[in-house]
């Protein structure tokens, strides 16, 4: 578990910091925070989300008509959704059909962006069929067999309440069942057919106690060949019924919980004889072990695909218990740990803080033979987090995309949170099995087809996106939520800020008559530099920084690029130092500045704000209430810095040391032109080597 990171030493910032401007590492060590030797983690994984210029273009694919529940009454306020679409795949029979389960019963087809009702799962399972609590509760997933087409079967997964049926589980764990997630077969009679008929027959009955991480996903794998020994298996994800975190079943090879099943639909070898365990999975013949399991140790293993580039390489998207969000590449025979380990940390079940679960590995740790993430956030939880609850984070796992449509993500895994909606990527030439390192992982951007950026709550009308990713036939990707039951189709990628400035260039502007400072005698222009020497003081008016200078050389601009280097003259020792670099500018109550601080902890500090004859309001998407942007900088030497603003846009970007990434942006279209400058709220700084182009304003 987490708690706030109170008592992190000024070194520590700057090294996180700095580890997060390098955009040109691939990947990040896996290394965490301790209280003290041994002790408890409560920063699981200090390199947090890396903002990304690049954003995805999306456009409304389809909306799903509202449905409810079933049987009722629903309690759970997450369960009262529009419509719980939960995923999107194409059938593969070359009609360009797209499947989507909803949760409440029912698999829709749709074509040419129009969704109609191919087959009522609800009703044609009767009265035991049951979606009224447990996230995952339901008709939760559908896959068509590869030779769907010429065979007419496909798969899907619903939930049972146990005391509904007499119908017993195949399997079940040792506390009470109380609900049952069952993988059945349906035949159609013709399967190019709009709707449904034909025949069903069960294949595996698994009990489980808790309401959720029941059956998350079961899917072939779209890479393999007829001849491929994998082709036609089916892969089932069992989570571990929300009871892994008191005991150790997910460990246990005798069950199927917490583990990756691959199944052999047309095979009958199995104890209940209706489907076929694979000779090539990891634990058959291994006496007391389900040769139907693939790979174990999971908690709720939500979202798997295949690399089509990779072919057999598997990634899962595996949901930790309040602390890390893991990216596995799964082979068979893994061990993922849990409950002996939550991504790459020791699991202490029987910590009496729940704070204080999460433990360094030991030395030996390689003697257990554990699988740990390729790529991995945590929840990064606000100060008044009490470590006993659920923050509301949760991952949902993607695709490594290999499209036509957005070249720029190419072999990049997009993946996100479910809950906020963020979506989230991956290079996965940087996912690397046992390297000791986390990929870097980069938050996109996303906008609409005007060029507008939006965000996920903004498009699903709710802060609760309830997230989920689809692919078509041709690896083109798709965004799901539930909230509003709406599909978006990604179209295309955009660079945010990235507007035409060339035009006029101003540079070597370092002399004093090429500058008005607010009060002169605290400035000095040795040759080359800007420098303020002496810190300003809070004047009458809004609250806005308390002293800088306006480059009056060359044209008042629009939109323009500033590059710079910049120093921080305060001593380091001092936690809140800060410089500005002022654009925009219209006069002392008029202007936009990027504020560059060694802090990112409270709202004056390092981000992007607006003074419009006000106090200085706070644009930039970082803040989120408590911290914003990394540190821009930490030490005392001299940083590059970018800042780009596009007039007709309003997108403003700040970039750090040469980061392809933006460190801050906001959009803002309060000013449109104005002029450049440089300084400081309280503290002293310098300046050199400014170059500013940009298009004269008017």
């Amino acid at each position: 578990m987490l708690v706030p990171r109170t008592n992190r030493s000024p070194v520590a910032v700057a090294l996180f910091a700095l580890a997060l401007l390098v955009s040109l590492l691939a990947a990040t060590p896996f290394t965490a925070r301790a209280e003290d030797a041994g002790g408890a983690v409560h920063d699981p994984i200090p390199q947090k989300p890396v903002q990304s210029g690049l954003g995805l273009v999306v456009q409304e694919y389809a909306s799903f008509p509202k449905t409810e529940p079933v049987p009722g009454p629903v309690t759970d306020p997450r369960l009262k959704r529009h419509a719980r679409i939960n995923y999107l795949s194409e059938l593969p029979d070359h009609s360009g059909r797209m499947a989507v389960p909803d949760l409440n019963g029912r698999l829709y087809l749709v074509e040419h962006g129009q969704p109609h009702v191919y087959l009522d799962v609800a009703a044609a399972v009767g009265p035991a069929f049951f979606a009224s609590s447990g996230m995952g509760s339901g008709f939760g997933f559908v896959t068509f067999a590869p030779d769907f087409r010429r065979t007419g079967r496909f798969y899907t997964v619903h939930t049972e309440k146990a005391s509904a049926t007499t119908v017993q589980p195949d399997f079940a764990q040792q506390a009470t069942t109380n609900y049952h997630g069952i993988v059945t077969e349906w035949t159609a009679d013709d399967p190019s057919a709009d709707t449904f008929s034909g025949s069903r027959r069960e294949l595996l009955r698994i009990g489980y106690s808790g309401g959720g991480h029941g059956i998350q996903q079961i899917d072939f794998n779209p890479t393999a060949r007829p001849a491929d020994r994998d082709y036609g298996l089916l892969y089932v994800a069992s989570g571990d019924g929300a009871q892994g975190v008191n005991n150790t079943e997910p460990q246990e090879l005798s069950l199927p919980h917490g583990k990756i099943l691959r199944i052999d639909p047309r095979g009958r070898n199995s104890a209940n004889g209706k489907y076929g365990i694979p000779a090539s999975n990891p634990f058959v013949g291994r006496q007391g072990a389900l040769g139907e399991i693939y790979a174990y140790g999971m908690r709720d293993p939500h979202r798997f695909s295949w690399d089509p580039a990779g072919r057999h390489r598997m990634y899962l998207g595996h949901i930790g218990e309040h602390a890390v969000e893991g990216v596995y590449e799964v082979r068979a025979g893994d061990n993922l740990g849990w409950s002996e380990r939550e991504g790459a940390f020791v699991y202490d079940k029987g910590a009496t803080d729940p704070c204080d679960r999460l433990l360094p590995l030991p030395a030996n740790d390689a003697e257990n033979g554990y699988t740990y993430p390729v790529a991995a956030y945590d929840h990064d939880p606000p100060a008044t987090w009490n470590c006993k609850s659920d923050l509301g984070r949760a991952i949902v796992g993607g695709f490594v995309y290999r499209g036509h449509d957005a070249p720029a993500l190419r072999g990049k895994y997009l993946y996100g949170d479910l809950v906020d909606g963020r979506i989230l990527y991956s290079e996965a030439s940087a996912m690397r099995r046992g390297s000791g390192q986390l990929a870097t992982t980069y938050q996109l951007m996303l906008f609409d087809r005007t060029g507008k950026r939006v965000t996920m709550p903004e498009l699903a009308g709710d802060t609760r996106v309830d997230l989920r990713f689809g692919r078509d036939a041709r690896g083109e990707l798709y965004l799901l939520s539930k909230a509003n039951g709406k599909i978006w189709k990604v179209t295309g990628t955009r660079q945010f800020a990235d507007c035409a400035t060339r035009g006029t260039t101003v540079s070597h502007v370092t002399a004093a008559g090429n500058w008005t400072p607010v009060t002169p005698s605290k400035w000095q222009f040795p040759r080359g530099q800007v420098t303020l020497a002496e810190a300003g003081v809070a004047r009458p008016g809004p609250r806005r920084p308390f002293e800088y200078a306006v480059l009056t050389a060359g044209p008042r601009f629009g939109s323009v690029r500033i590059d710079t280097q910049v120093r921080l003259d305060t001593p380091v020792e001092i936690s809140n130092r800060d410089v500005i670099i002022v654009f925009g500018y219209q006069s002392d109550t008029k202007f936009y500045y990027a504020h560059l601080s060694s802090d990112n902890t409270i709202y004056p500090h390092n981000g992007i704000f607006v003074v419009n004859d006000a106090d200085r309001l706070r644009l930039d998407h970082q803040w989120n209430g408590s911290t914003g942007a990394p540190p821009a900088v930490a030490d005392a030497a001299w940083h590059d810095v970018r800042v780009v603003h596009c007039a007709d846009s309003g997108e403003i970007a700040v970039y750090v040391d040469g980061s392809k990434n933006p460190l801050m942006t906001a959009v803002d279209k309060t000013f449109g032109s104005g002029r450049v400058g440089f300084g400081s709220f309280d503290n002293v700084g310098s300046l050199r080597g400014l170059k500013v182009t940009g298009r004269p304003a008017g």
